[in-house]
């Protein structure tokens, strides 16, 4: 699986006014099956997604389409998670 983190390079004023689009385009990757989890972090200085594992070329090309493009840089790490706590066991079969 892959942890991709965004790190906002713009005010939140041009983050918020691309808000929207990002979550359109989340949720079309949330319903294709890409994408395990995402959210903002805090303090607000961007964001993480967990993403199923696929080859990185395909991850990028997702990426791409993202709207934050304009206001954000990211980072992919590549993790295959070897123990989890109770109740996360599923995270080891991303």
């Amino acid at each position: 699986m892959y942890i991709v983190e965004l790190n906002y390079l713009q005010p939140l004023t041009a983050v918020d006014a691309l808000l929207p689009q990002h979550i359109e385009w989340l949720q079309q990757h949330f319903a294709a099956g890409h994408f395990i989890s995402a959210g903002a972090k805090q303090p607000r200085t961007g964001g993480m997604i967990l993403v199923k594992d696929m080859p990185e070329a395909q991850l990028k090309s997702i990426l791409q389409q993202d709207p934050f493009q304009q206001v954000a840089e990211y980072r992919i790490n590549q993790v295959q998670f070897s123990r989890t706590g109770t109740g996360f066991e599923q995270l080891q079969h991303y």
